[in-house]
């Protein structure tokens, strides 16, 4: 069949190749979208794939208009926040963030002020980083940690480190050191720990009243009581309870003093009514024998 379609009435051969070509190109169309798919995810695997790619991106996604100053004021926020977290996030269990990055914090702050107020050119760096776009990523980042920070009142204690501090440290060491050498006997441990818990407690309880407390000590505070009575089953009379027993035990027998004080009463006013009745019977007796006589 192919040879007779090939092959006119005369012999001579046909040409077939306009109608290859048209076939041709209808197979291409076909596949145009295909192409058009492989070659959008060309740019995504050479992006992947190539370093020199992804530095060429970088510098064109930059912000032209940014300073190499203000530049250099954004890498060294950044470092200066990574520090931070790294350090805020091991110490939030037991909470340490206080003590252990209270440095880490004011680096962070010093980076941000010099930001915020930059005198050389206030409107250059601080509008470009804090209030160029409606999302102020810079700002709020600071302000979140910053919220952090004061909620857990870390100033109040370790700015610095205070005396105050330093010695709320020395007392909780002491009796730390006490519950682990008694660790073994709880019964001796109570005996022997009361003095240095007590004392922690009183300066604690100072502490509170002059506001100097922040989120360690309040937490290393409450990890410490929970040894005592709870791990440890310890426990002792505080100071302000005898007050406070000494009138629950009058109030309970007030009922008791009064009705016998009645009781008393009432018998000492029956014998003073007796006591004249039989004087005047008596004195009745005796003026009848004298009648008599």
């Amino acid at each position: 069949m192919r040879k007779k379609e090939r092959r006119n009435k005369g012999g001579i051969k046909l040409s077939i190749t306009p109608l290859a070509a048209q076939s041709s190109a209808m197979v291409s169309l076909h596949l145009v979208p295909r192409l058009i798919a492989l070659l959008l995810l060309l740019p995504g695997r050479i992006r992947s794939s190539s370093p020199v790619f992804n530095s060429l991106l970088s510098d064109l996604q930059g912000d032209p208009e940014l300073e190499e100053r203000c530049r250099d004021l954004l890498r060294d926020f950044g470092r200066r926040y990574e520090s931070y977290v790294k350090c805020a996030v091991p110490s939030a269990r037991p909470v340490r963030i206080c003590e252990n990055c209270h440095i880490q914090f004011e680096m962070l702050r010093v980076v941000y002020n010099n930001i915020s107020s930059d005198q050389a050119d206030p409107e250059n760096c601080r509008d470009s980083l804090l209030r160029a776009d409606r999302l102020m990523l810079v700002y709020m980042l600071f302000q979140n940690l910053e919220d952090v920070w004061d909620v857990a009142h870390c100033s109040r204690g370790y700015h610095g480190l205070s005396n105050i501090t330093l010695r709320y440290m020395a007392k909780l060491n002491q009796s730390l050191s006490c519950f682990e050498s008694q660790k073994n006997n709880h019964s001796e441990l109570c005996r022997v720990c009361r003095a240095d818990y007590k004392d922690l407690n009183e300066f604690y309880s100072i502490m509170e009243k002059n506001q100097t407390l922040c989120i360690d000590i309040e937490d290393s505070m409450n990890a410490t009581r929970r040894l005592w009575s709870k791990d440890f089953n310890c426990s002792f009379p505080r100071e302000e309870t005898v007050p406070v027993i000494a009138v629950s035990s009058f109030m309970l027998f007030l009922p008791i003093i009064f009705y016998l004080s009645s009781f008393l009463h009432s018998e000492q006013k029956k014998r003073r009514l007796i006591h004249p009745k039989r004087a005047k019977s008596n004195n009745s007796l005796m003026n009848i024998q004298d009648k008599h006589s």
